[in-house]
């Protein structure tokens, strides 16, 4: 049995979604700005896409401009809105995603801003009242905190960020790539700047994702050398990724209420088993939690395992693939920052962690297989140990 739980990492592409993109990689191929046909078929499609993602998201079509994903989403924000209204004072937390913090690290390294950390308790969850305090001594800050902690799958409350920032005339960005797939977004009601998703994390092509900017904003170009994306993203659009994310998200958005039903089984069925079979198993952050976590996602300790290359290797082995964090950084450090915060928060964790996560082609009996599994390569260690 081959067992696939790294959904967080990226997730399988639907078959009806490499259906919707096929005619656009072999026959409807022109460049969207070429004036022909083919050019002509090209943009309009272009257009078509970004029309209907639009009306999912109840937003302007001229408020969605597609990337190659969330990195440089992110990253275009960070560069192209700090830079241009040359804002001083910036908010985060310690564990967003690198694609936020290594650029705002690298902002304030050359002087351009004041960078503000919330504080963040043993579980990973802000305090808003701190957020409040800040915005307070600071109107005309930047906030910029994701919907749902990639690692550790904490939910934060977007509203209240929003309305806070609202209050003190402060602008937010939300990276939402680890949640647009689970949660329903309506960015007439909502209250923010800038939105970051990437359609591989809700079974939609790799390499394509969206910024969301409100009408209210700008930024500068962070790629230049054409007009594209009404001159904000330079290059040639990736048509068949664009309409693969179209595809993926009316999948995911008409399908929700009942994915989410049968996901949240697994994770809860997940936690019980361990619990039932791994004593002293840690669950990292709010991931165990199924009311303050998504429910697509469980960071989990095991006290008797030192070494986690090692076990993520056994886990290979038995045909159970899974990661340590965040795909982003894990191939180069093999360290979660988001652990490694929370490991100075609370002497209980002081370990890694292996991130489980979920999808709608996981089932029951990976499960089980999976526990029964972790359960067998836990008794060897501690074989080995006595």
């Amino acid at each position: 049995m081959n067992v696939y739980l790294d959904n967080a990492s990226t997730t399988k592409l639907s078959t009806n979604v490499f259906i919707s993109m096929k005619p656009y990689i072999f026959d409807f191929y022109g460049n969207p700005s070429s004036i022909h046909r083919y050019g002509i078929e090209a943009k309009s499609i272009l257009e078509r896409s970004r029309l209907f993602v639009s009306e999912i998201l109840n937003t302007d079509p001229s408020e969605i401009f597609f990337t190659s994903g969330g990195t440089e989403g992110n990253n275009m924000i960070i560069y192209g809105f700090i830079k241009k209204f040359k804002i001083k004072n910036v908010i985060t937390s310690p564990i967003e995603h690198y694609s936020i913090i290594k650029p705002l690290k690298n902002l304030y390294n050359d002087g351009l801003i004041n960078l503000n950390f919330l504080n963040i308790d043993e579980y990973g969850n802000i305090d808003y009242i701190h957020l409040e305090n800040l915005l307070k001594k600071n109107n005309n800050s930047m906030v910029l905190l994701m919907h749902v902690n990639n690692e550790i799958g904490n939910i934060n409350n977007i509203s209240l960020i929003s309305n806070l920032c609202k209050k003190y005339s402060s602008i937010f960005h939300s990276d939402v790539v680890q949640s647009i797939g689970c949660f329903k977004y309506n960015l007439q009601l909502l209250p923010v700047h800038f939105l970051v998703a990437s359609a591989h994390k809700f079974h939609g092509p790799k390499g394509i994702g969206l910024v969301y900017m409100n009408k209210s904003t700008s930024i500068n170009s962070f790629i230049s050398g054409g007009i594209q994306e009404m001159g904000i993203r330079a290059g040639t659009e990736n048509i068949s990724g664009v309409v693969g994310f179209a595809k993926s998200l009316e999948i995911a958005y008409n399908n929700m209420k009942k994915n989410k039903s049968y996901i949240e089984g697994l994770k809860y069925r997940m936690i019980c088993k361990l619990k039932k079979n791994i004593p002293n198993v840690i669950f990292n952050g709010n991931s165990g939690d199924m009311k303050k976590s998504i429910y697509n996602l469980l960071n989990v300790s095991f006290p008797s395992v030192n070494d986690y290359n090692m076990f993520l290797f056994d886990l290979n082995i038995k045909n159970i693939f899974v990661s340590s964090g965040s795909a982003c950084i894990s191939g180069a450090t093999n360290s979660s920052h988001v652990l490694n915060f929370l490991n100075l928060k609370n002497n209980i964790y002081k370990k890694k962690g292996i991130r489980f996560s979920f999808s709608k082609y996981n089932t029951v009996e990976e499960i089980d297989y999976v526990v029964n599994k972790i359960s067998e390569i836990l008794l060897r260690l501690n074989h080995f140990k006595n």
